[in-house]
């Protein structure tokens, strides 16, 4: 946890009511660590991405889900912190090496592919469009999932509830997993970056042997953005639902590769935007659009 959260001493302005009488005290703060992580396959740099440490082993295997690198827990072999990443011969653990099982192809290591990612973008180093569609070994379509839309209502409180370091801190997003059926929390993951925070879920997945994802619901502190619609389907994702807005190419994804997509999950609404059969609003049919 010490390494997750940093003291910082800062300096707090109160003003007095109508701007007046201001007063200005210093005081410990907590903020939300941010820390980069080299992630490499078999000894050679594949990514550096900005991240809250925790989990990062976790974040190392779903990032490699996500690049369509892996897709069983057996096709990883090793994970390890690399013992020569040291400031003042303290080990940063910020280089983390994966090893993949004899027969696994590797990931192609081209100029195409990032060689860094900032904590707000998880595809921002790609180099075309058409590199960062990558086609998922799991048919999200056909998955028959249906969930109440109450029970996606009931889950940003939950997430909420869940976040530890946002508590303290106020500044990580947050991804969990839910089961659609019950509503359980199957796990959930805090990172300055919210695509890492889904990395790190769909990580956990992958450790676990639960990947394809059948049947859940990726609920997202933040905005639905492409990278996330693309992580959820690379995990067998069914349903991805976000606290506030999906950006136009997250719904046209979701759209043409059959996921289901609400955004605006909050008090008692949400707006779906893509394959809204899954989601049961009571007993009552989606009404046609008006206008």
């Amino acid at each position: 946890m010490s390494r997750r959260v940093v003291r910082r001493r800062v300096t707090r302005i109160t003003l007095g009511e109508a701007g007046a009488g201001g007063a200005a005290r210093v005081r410990e703060d907590h903020l939300a660590a941010e820390e980069p992580l080299e992630i490499r396959v078999g000894g050679r740099p594949l990514a550096v991405t900005m991240r809250t440490p925790g989990h990062d082993i976790e974040l190392a295997a779903g990032f490699l889900v996500s690049e369509g690198v892996v897709h069983r827990r057996d096709e990883v072999a090793t994970a390890r912190y690399c013992a020569g990443a040291v400031v003042d011969d303290v080990n940063t653990y910020n280089v983390l090496d994966v090893v993949l099982a004899p027969g696994v192809t590797l990931p192609d290591f081209g100029l195409e592919r990032s060689v860094y990612t900032s904590s707000s973008c998880g595809v921002c180093g790609k180099a075309s469009i058409d590199a960062v569609r990558t086609r998922s070994a799991y048919d999200v379509a056909g998955d028959s999932l249906s969930v109440d839309a109450a029970t996606l209502l009931a889950l940003p409180d939950r997430l909420r509830e869940g976040q530890e370091i946002f508590e303290r801190t106020g500044g990580l997003h947050a991804a969990g997993l839910f089961d659609a059926a019950t509503g359980e929390l199957l796990a959930l993951r805090e990172d300055v970056g919210r695509h890492n925070a889904v990395d790190k879920v769909v990580g956990w997945a992958l450790e676990a042997g639960r990947l394809p994802l059948r049947g859940t619901v990726l609920m997202v502190s933040g905005r639905a953005s492409f990278e996330l619609v693309q992580k959820a389907s690379m995990a067998g994702i069914p349903v991805l639902a976000a606290v506030s807005a999906p950006s136009s190419l997250a719904v046209e994804l979701a759209d043409e590769l059959g996921l289901t997509l609400a955004g605006f999950v909050r008090g008692d609404s949400l707006s779906v935007y893509s394959h809204p059969s899954r989601v049961r609003a009571g007993d009552r049919a989606p009404s046609a659009p008006v206008g």
